[in-house]
């Protein structure tokens, strides 16, 4: 463990330490943050009224669209002069959001991934190939940050140009590499089809985020590369990667959340009634350290479930792996989807390959999906039995009729470094 202290505090004084928190969280940000005094004052909250965890039920969500309407900065809680650092998301969509880090919400963005890192097996000493984006995104410098503090060497080579990729892998002997799910997927087949044996590389550990992704794809990666495949976890607006981290030797458990820094809930994403352990809803965040841009009750639109795990090596509290994202839930004939239902169950057929993609589309009233999956080496992607298989299953799993275009080998779009698109909206 990286601070053992502080991963295995008895619960009561966890909760302690976070109630301490979180009062004076909230009375800095109604003194500091104008958007937080007008949530408090139309809800009819004094900051008093909160005594700690137990009352954040009180508090109004932050959402999304909060971080735009007050683009770039008009939820600083701190002078513009103290900010040392600014990400932003892509803003593809609109106005991107915008995070600003002083000194110590660095320290803690450092602290919170070297400590993920640990956890996912990294030692001091050891070199990590960080194949994250540098720039806006939070990914590459937050990676890197904290990798140095735990004494790593680390090898700044960003995302894309796949052939240098491999050739630093093999010349400088990462012990451990960390980017996207999807992306270790392209690294693992480029592998395969140059003839390098994986045994051959000196990288043990992948530490893989920014994305939702399944027990398919942590087959495939750890086949591939011979590594142990851990998820790490983290958002921009609640500091970026390391918000939690699974457990190198837990594997499949959850993701510890560092919950001295983050405190999680999950509500329900229609009432936003908080929810019981071990049910699934939309994951919350409320920020008890940060400086600069602190958030209460950011709603991150992820689903997931919370749960203490006994027998784990550290008491703070576990999230599930990430079902996917409330916006990306598809209802198709009054089924709720997410994409990673379809991948389970494409997992289970030996003749397919976990690259595929579900187009939507609309037929006058009625919603359709195909799924575009690639068949594996082998195999023939014309043959219909086998296309025929993946109907029936999905129909007996998922109750949905799709229908099915089965793709030969290298057809389906792979990620060069960023996250990839699995599905495609035509109806927008």
């Amino acid at each position: 463990m990286y601070k053992q202290e502080i991963e295995t505090l008895p619960l009561r004084k966890l909760r302690k330490l976070q109630n301490e928190r979180l009062v004076q969280l909230v009375q800095r940000v109604y003194a500091k943050v104008p958007f937080y005094k007008r949530q408090f004052d139309e809800a009819g909250i004094k900051p008093s009224s909160i005594k700690g965890v137990k009352d954040l039920h009180k508090i109004p969500f932050t959402q999304k669209a909060h971080l735009r309407d007050n683009y770039p900065f008009d939820l600083l809680a701190v002078p513009m002069k103290q900010v040392l650092r600014i990400h932003a998301s892509s803003g593809t969509t609109g106005k991107p959001t915008v995070v600003s880090y002083n000194r110590q919400d660095l320290r803690i963005f450092d602290e919170v991934v070297a400590r993920s890192l640990a956890c996912a097996g990294a030692k001091k000493g050891m070199k990590l190939h960080n194949a994250y984006g540098y720039g806006l995104f939070t990914g590459g410098l937050g990676m890197h940050g904290g990798a140095t503090k735990l004494g790593m060497a680390v090898i700044p080579v960003s995302g894309g140009m796949t052939d240098r990729q491999i050739m630093i892998l093999q010349d400088f002997k990462p012990e451990v590499i960390c980017c996207t799910p999807s992306y270790a997927q392209t690294l693992s087949e480029e592998m395969i089809k140059r003839n390098i044996d994986p045994k051959s590389l000196a990288v043990k550990y992948a530490v893989l985020g920014a994305e939702p992704w399944t027990e398919a794809i942590r087959s495939q990666v750890e086949l591939g590369l011979d590594v142990t495949a851990t998820n790490i976890y983290g958002l921009s607006e609640i500091i970026g990667p390391g918000v939690s981290q699974e457990d190198f030797e837990e594997k499949g458990s959850g993701s510890y959340v560092w919950e001295d820094h983050f405190f999680p809930e999950v509500v329900d994403k229609d009432t936003g009634e908080p929810l019981p352990y071990g049910e699934e809803g939309v994951l919350v965040f409320t920020t008890l350290t940060k400086q600069a841009m602190p958030l209460l009750r950011y709603w991150t639109n992820d689903i997931c479930s919370l749960e203490y795990d006994k027998s784990g090596k550290r008491t703070h509290v576990k999230m599930s792996a990430i079902k996917g994202r409330a916006d990306d839930m598809l209802i198709i004939r009054g089924v709720n989807l997410f994409y990673t239902q379809v991948e389970e169950v494409i997992n289970e057929f030996d003749f397919l390959t976990p690259n595929y993609q579900l187009i939507v589309s609309r037929k006058k009233t009625m919603d359709e999906v195909l799924v575009a999956v690639e068949v594996a080496a082998g195999f023939e992607h014309t043959n219909d039995v086998y296309r025929k298989k993946l109907v029936e299953k999905i129909k007996n799993t998922i109750g949905l009729t799709m229908r099915v275009q089965l793709a030969p080998m290298g057809s389906i779009p792979r990620s060069q470094g960023g996250k990839l698109q699995r599905i495609v909206d035509q109806r927008k």
